[in-house]
């Protein structure tokens, strides 16, 4: 889709909802009173944008890390005959949020959480000898510098300029209590399209309505909880094109080149990981454009910017999964269930 197929309130909208969506009673009608429009007609519309999947999920986002998991990025090397089915298999485990397609001898990459009691190398272990993976590379984070999607949909644009840096203390284990694990379980659900949606997640939580907003508000500053929002499908919104691209960085650089990357509005998420002898790049910064020419000059406004040349860009070229973890629903899922692929 392009952005001439949104009309002006449709972008609004978009805007509005992926931003910070607002933790009321009546969430849409606040949307309509600020964009101008009606009730009924912020519901409607965003049923249109669910349907043609423009907008993913409308939902909390939890911090993974202040939740006791662990998680990582991998890259996996299949033959191409091999790539779509081993692809399905990893995404049925509910850890998994984002799967991709990409570019390169690596051409299958993921996200991977599970709870602290579990082994994550164990698990990606597991999950490559039964996709029966050629080649596989652990890519955990070692700096976070920058997550901040944000499309600004009434300009055209990556507009990542408010980011959350994650809480690299330990987490506090004691703050993740039996009431707030039973709160994301349900505020991690995808709002329904009414005019009071949360009387119902109230409800289900034995609590007021106003104490669901309370305990958000309680969340957000322990850093349990980032926000509550919507993802849009990037592609569907109009930005057809996102490359991770990654660095080659000098030693004692790290810190100022991340810094540097991150301050650049089009790069939405901005990591330090590992490197390999077959992988010397350090730093990922992912970025969103309208077109594949629109990734390469981010890519050199950031080469320019921290003096760096190494660079490649790897393309995503077919999305598997992109949804968000879901937490503590692990007793759904045995690895051990599934079937290796023949």
């Amino acid at each position: 889709m392009t952005f001439d197929e949104f009309d002006s309130i449709d972008r609004e909208i978009m805007n509005r909802v992926q931003a910070a969506f607002p933790l009321v009673a009546e969430p849409f009608r606040d949307i309509a009173d600020q964009i101008g429009t009606t009730e009924q007609d912020v519901i409607d519309r965003l049923a249109v944008l669910r349907s043609k999947n423009v907008v993913r999920q409308i939902g909390a986002i939890f911090d993974t890390r202040t939740l006791g998991y662990q998680s990582m990025l991998v890259a996996m090397r299949f033959p191409e005959g091999r790539l779509d089915n081993a692809a399905r298999l990893l995404n049925q485990h509910p850890g998994i949020s984002h799967n991709y397609e990409r570019d390169g001898f690596f051409n299958l990459w993921f996200t991977i959480a599970v709870p602290s009691d579990r082994s994550l190398k164990d698990e990606v272990d597991q999950l490559g000898v039964l996709t029966g993976a050629e080649s596989t590379r652990l890519l955990p984070t070692i700096r976070f510098f920058k997550i901040g999607v944000n499309f600004d949909m009434v300009n055209g644009k990556s507009a990542a300029k408010e980011a959350f840096v994650p809480d690299q203390t330990k987490a506090d284990a004691s703050a993740v209590t039996q009431e707030v694990i039973d709160y994301i379980r349900v505020m991690q659900d995808d709002l329904e399209l009414i005019s009071r949606p949360f009387d119902s997640m109230a409800k289900q939580l034995g609590m007021p309505v106003e104490r669901l907003f309370e305990m958000a508000d309680e969340l957000v500053k322990k850093k349990i909880m980032r926000r509550y929002s919507a993802v849009l499908h990037h592609r569907r919104a109009g930005f057809s094109s996102n490359a991770m691209i990654v660095w080659k960085v000098p030693e004692g650089r790290e810190q100022e080149v991340g810094d540097i990357m991150a301050q650049h509005p089009a790069v939405t998420h901005c990591y330090q990981r590992p490197t390999y002898d077959d992988w010397p790049y350090s730093h990922f910064t992912m970025v969103h454009g309208v077109s594949e020419a629109e990734c390469e000059q981010f890519g050199r406004e950031i080469a320019s910017a921290t003096g760096l040349d190494e660079r490649k860009l790897v393309y995503s070229r077919r999305e598997y999964k992109k949804t968000r973890v879901r937490y503590f629903v692990e007793d759904e899922f045995v690895i051990g269930e599934l079937q290796p692929i023949g």
